[in-house]
């Protein structure tokens, strides 16, 4: 069960002449448009805009199956490095674009947005950035430079961790297999991996933290060049979100966790133990097989998806049957789970390394609704396809949401009371967890020069026990996990998205389940299908909604609430 990347090219020789032809499309682009935009009238300036977003895609389309070859085996960064150089190259001939864009006539701009309303929301977001662009001949160098700065150190950190082995019980395990283990009904076992995980990663600490800190020396260098007033700021432009909305969530989740350590606290009595440990936040309440292979994961998430609508349905069922989804762990492939959006000539492509626990079966929920959520975007074309993290995030958790309460309405109260912990335990890590990550981040971040392992161990326990308080006890070798994460070497403040998506999940969820919104499936396609060519708030407003105000952040956790309610009312 692996994927079939035909549907991108048939073969390296196909790859190769397709790459020939956009290079010299490219080359063509430029020629004739370059100094030029100024005298263009609007419907020239659409077709010269048209012709870049199809450039652009061809582009995608190269690095897309250079990356997958790249993720289903490490051992062929070389292979990925040379289609990535390629792609850089042919992109040196676009640059000049969306940068002479922003330096014609203010009056030409609007001029030229107003006869392409397709493109209306990207060409205004491209206005945004414009004090942030450098001149022409100082992108062209940072675009050239770029596969030996933070995209190299990036790809250093997959290839390593890939490569990483953990020894557990006479077996040599990788890191998705040893991080599964913590999930074990055995507390000796879970302690052995917790110890094993750290071991091994003690071993590169020195690399992980030199990669880190090149990480952060790149932003920090990328933000001093482009004028960003933070670290961070970069990243919310991106997402089209304000510094005081993520202030306001951050916040909102800090005085809220509370419902993580009571959680905690009635998981400990339920398990009889005097006190619980990082080793026991994911033990299993249910000894009775909560485990789901891979073709019961297939029927569930097609049933519950059809449920909600079936057009969801209909483009999981294409997925299983037409080579999207390459399944289990294997030597060399990359750790972790994602939905890679592909092209709108083939289709979304995506990674899981599926090892039959329950966990595993939500997150096929939750890569597919962003293989659901790509799909169906591509219809406002490639450029506006591109959504926010904020919202990115958003059909995926939606998508696990709908299988948790497709699977948990026929389970006994033994089998409801596991699900509802591991539901919430989902919650905690998408939610509480990603926000002690952003603070971690930001402190990270506004460290003066590098960051020693000592300081970056410190500040990672202190962040870590804020949502667990005396519920769970954090033992010191957890003070080195910070290492194996990818978003902050990947996506640096990429991890409130997360948090993001799902307090907006659960209000979009609550909602849908009160009934009120007869037409939600409706509203919620429309809301997918559009993908970033408008902004998350006109989105959201869809439903009703403000995500200007500060309430509505409480809305979700006082779902969270109601869950957690739900669990400590059932007796077994």
């Amino acid at each position: 069960m692996t994927w079939d990347l035909t549907a991108l090219f048939k073969d390296l020789n196909a790859l190769d002449e397709f790459i020939q032809a956009l290079k010299q499309d490219a080359i063509n682009f430029k020629n004739q448009h370059e100094n030029q935009l100024s005298s263009l009238n609007a419907n020239e300036f659409l077709k010269a805009f048209s012709e870049f977003e199809r450039l652009n895609e061809g582009i995608s389309k190269v690095l897309t199956y250079a990356f997958l070859i790249f993720a289903k085996d490490t051992k062929n960064g070389s292979f990925y490095a040379k289609y990535d150089e390629i792609c850089t190259k042919i992109s040196q001939n676009l640059l000049f674009f969306e940068l002479e864009f922003n330096q014609i006539d203010k009056n030409l701009q609007e001029n030229f947005i107003t006869n392409a309303p397709k493109y209306a929301y990207y060409l205004k977001n491209l206005q945004k950035q414009k004090s942030h662009q450098l001149k022409l001949d100082e992108e062209q160098i940072l675009l050239r430079t770029a596969n030996t700065g933070a995209q190299a150190f990036a790809r250093l950190f997959d290839e390593s961790m890939s490569a990483m082995k953990f020894k557990f019980m006479g077996e040599i395990l990788s890191e998705e297999e040893i991080l599964s283990k913590l999930h074990n009904p055995s507390r000796d076992e879970r302690k052995m991996a917790a110890k094993s995980l750290s071991k091994g990663l003690k071993k590169h600490q020195h690399l992980l933290g030199y990669i880190y800190n090149m990480i952060k020396t790149d932003l920090a260098t990328n933000c001093e060049l482009r004028g960003f007033s933070s670290k961070e700021a970069p990243r919310h432009l991106d997402n089209q979100i304000s510094q005081e909305s993520v202030n306001a969530l951050i916040n909102a989740c800090e005085k809220s966790f509370e419902i993580s350590r009571e959680y905690y606290e009635k998981k400990r009595e339920i398990l009889g133990y005097k006190r619980l440990f990082d080793y026991d936040r994911y033990a299993p309440l249910s000894k009775d097989g909560l485990k789901f292979e891979y073709q019961d994961a297939q029927k569930i998430v097609l049933d519950a998806f059809n449920a909600f609508n079936p057009e969801f349905g209909k483009i999981a069922d294409e997925a299983f049957k037409n080579g999207w989804i390459d399944v289990y762990p294997s030597e060399g492939k990359r750790g972790g789970a994602f939905s890679h959006s592909g092209v709108s000539n083939a289709h979304p492509y995506v990674l899981l390394n599926y090892t039959n626990e329950s966990r595993d079966l939500f997150t096929l929920a939750h890569e597919l609704g962003h293989a659901i959520h790509q799909k169906l975007s591509y219809s406002v074309g490639f450029l506006n396809s591109d959504t926010p993290l904020t919202t990115a995030e958003t059909a995926s958790v939606f998508c696990e949401m709908l299988v948790f309460d497709y699977v948990i309405k026929d389970a006994s109260n033994a089998q409801k009371q596991a699900l509802l912990a591991r539901k919430l335990e989902d919650i905690f890590a998408t939610l509480f967890r990603q926000i002690n990550f952003t603070t971690f981040e930001r402190r990270v971040h506004s460290h003066e020069g590098e960051i020693s392992l000592d300081e970056l161990n410190k500040i990672w326990l202190e962040e870590s026990r804020k949502m667990f308080g005396k519920s769970v006890k954090l033992k010191d070798y957890y003070a080195i996990w910070w290492s194996y994460i990818p978003h902050f070497i990947h996506t640096p403040f990429y991890c409130y998205a997360y948090s993001y998506a799902q307090l907006l999940v659960l209000a979009l969820f609550g909602l849908y389940k009160s009934g009120k919104c007869e037409n939600f499936a409706q509203l919620y396609t429309q809301f997918l299908s559009s993908g970033g060519s408008k902004s998350p708030k006109e989105l959201v407003g869809l439903f009703g909604f403000d995500i200007d105000d500060e309430r509505f952040w409480q809305i979700g956790l006082d779902e969270v609430r109601k869950i957690l309610s739900e669990f400590k009312e059932i007796k077994c």
